[in-house]
């Protein structure tokens, strides 16, 4: 497998995202290498390769935003934004990962080895997310689809007006959002749950650890009686 190193402190981030925009044939099964990244903002987004990027580093806002088909590391923290809109792939953050994280995401996997802040998942779209760490208030806000899975804690209004994710947390819940509420771990749900433990490297966490939560469906349609629910 060809491996390409840029180094952010000798090539300009726009000539760097500019080679990853590449025909995606010249791409396909390149491992590109992005050292002293310095926190730099929009590194590889809009990937449509089947291509493995490893940043060394921290990174700045909207990494491996809108990312379809590609593999991306990051070795360090990311800002705002890691993943946003994601289509398909897999994106690894080793370290921390800030405010909304994995947002609008439609496809692909997002792992975060630490904690991850406020809003992770947001409008979640169809995407799987793994958080190694605890999350902040307001997660998986209007989540429509897809799955979240917290090892850690996670913060007040936990799934306010979800919709039909997923959502499984190994430790406590501050509060829970509107329409939130605790629901059983069926046998479809706890597979869903065991292959997303196993692809981001906690196979060896029991399943029986977590609690499942979703929506109580009380904001589908406007009902008076669910006035206060709004």
């Amino acid at each position: 497998m060809e491996s390409l190193k840029y180094n952010l402190d000798v090539t300009p981030l726009r000539e760097l995202n500019q080679f990853l925009h590449s025909n995606p044939s010249e791409l396909d099964g390149k491992t590109i290498e992005i050292s002293n990244p310095n926190g730099a903002h929009n590194i590889a987004v809009g990937l449509k390769a089947d291509v493995n990027v490893t940043i060394q580093g921290h990174a700045g806002y909207y990494a491996a935003g809108m990312n379809q088909i590609a593999h991306v590391v990051i070795e360090g923290s990311a800002g705002s934004g890691v993943a946003e809109n994601m289509m398909s792939g897999r994106v690894h953050v080793k370290g921390f990962a800030s405010n909304a994280a994995g947002a609008t995401s439609q496809g692909g996997l997002l792992i975060i080895d630490g904690d991850a802040g406020l809003r992770c998942a947001i409008a979640l779209k169809g995407a799987d997310v793994v958080v190694g760490g605890s999350v902040g208030s307001f997660t998986a806000f209007m989540a429509q689809a897809g799955n979240l899975v917290v090892l850690g804690n996670a913060g007040d209004a936990l799934g306010d007006s979800i919709y039909e994710a997923n959502i499984f947390v190994r430790g406590s819940v501050k509060s829970l959002g509107s329409d939130c509420i605790e629901k059983p771990m069926d046998e479809e749900r706890r597979q869903i749950l065991v292959d997303l433990l196993a692809k981001s490297g906690h196979a060896s966490i029991s399943p029986e650890c977590f609690k499942r939560f979703g929506s109580a469906r009380t904001l589908y349609n406007f009902k008076v009686d669910n006035a206060g629910a709004y």
